[in-house]
């Protein structure tokens, strides 16, 4: 079976709540994107993983797509596995791709050995896994709360836009990041505004993680403003970082837009483009 996990991005972050088991409760938009990665899961005599494209640094063992196979074996009779994953995702990116692989084998699993596990329970397994897992089971655009396993599906119309996202080649350690914020609530709820207008998200919707890390690496501030300055009509960061984001109409003259997108690949910086 090949799968194709996808990245998404966040529309609003606030860090709300430092919690007493040492998590922090979010306040968030998750929105997929078209960036995907490709998984291929055959059975095998013995479970092995092996990975290509991106470099990615720990042992076979202790990649996430290992251990969800390792959840469900927990609990199921199944064969043992040879998972296959090619990556394209940027790691530490805030675009939640080994979350969106691990979940992704989650159901393949589900779906080759006809485990009929309901959503809300591979939900809960995902949970195990990781912060971002449970989104990537529906994997739609949907209201993030808790410590990202409160999920409320809420779909949102972007048909007339496209997205550019940018890595910077940035890796940006969680850790510090937290370290260098003060929970608060959201001052505007997220649902409220992410319901309104898009050309008000630039005033209304804000991420938590930009401040202490535009003051420490000041490129990726100025992706944001180049993004401002070639059309766009909302930017952002991406989670903990370090992606920016920008929505654009469909209907923008692209000429400036080009040679951004031209400047960001003579800096070797990763660049996706998708329509909504």
């Amino acid at each position: 079976m090949i799968v194709f996990p996808t990245a998404k991005i966040n529309i609003g972050l606030y860090i709300t709540e430092k919690r007493a088991d040492g998590f922090h409760n979010i306040e968030s938009f998750f929105y997929p994107t078209k960036w995907q990665d490709v998984i291929e899961i055959m059975p095998s005599e013995k479970l092995s993983f092996q990975s290509y494209g991106i470099d990615i640094d720990c042992p076979p063992e202790k990649n996430i797509c290992y251990k969800a196979y390792e959840i469900l074996k927990r609990d199921f009779n199944i064969p043992s596995i040879s998972i296959n994953l090619l990556k394209n995702i940027p790691i530490g990116a805030g675009l939640g791709g080994g979350s969106s692989d691990a979940s992704f084998v989650l159901l393949a699993l589900n779906e080759m050995f006809d485990l009929n596990i309901e959503k809300e329970q591979l939900k809960k397994y995902a949970g195990v896994l990781g912060s971002d897992c449970p989104f990537f089971i529906d994997n739609a655009p949907a209201l993030v709360y808790g410590t990202g396993d409160i999920i409320q599906n809420h779909p949102i119309d972007l048909s007339d836009h496209f997205i550019l996202i940018v890595y910077p080649n940035l890796h940006v350690n969680t850790g510090w990041a937290f370290k260098n914020i003060e929970p608060k609530p959201a001052k505007i709820p997220i649902k409220e505004a992410i319901s309104q207008d898009v050309n008000k998200w630039k005033a209304n919707i804000h991420n938590d993680f930009e401040i202490p890390l535009f003051n420490k690496y000041g490129e990726m501030r100025s992706i944001k403003e180049n993004l401002y300055e070639s059309g766009a009509i909302f930017s952002l960061m991406s989670g903990s970082g370090s992606s920016l984001f920008g929505i654009f109409n469909k209907n923008l003259n692209n000429s400036g837009l080009e040679k951004l997108k031209k400047s960001f690949h003579e800096k070797k910086y990763k660049v996706f483009q998708f329509d909504c």
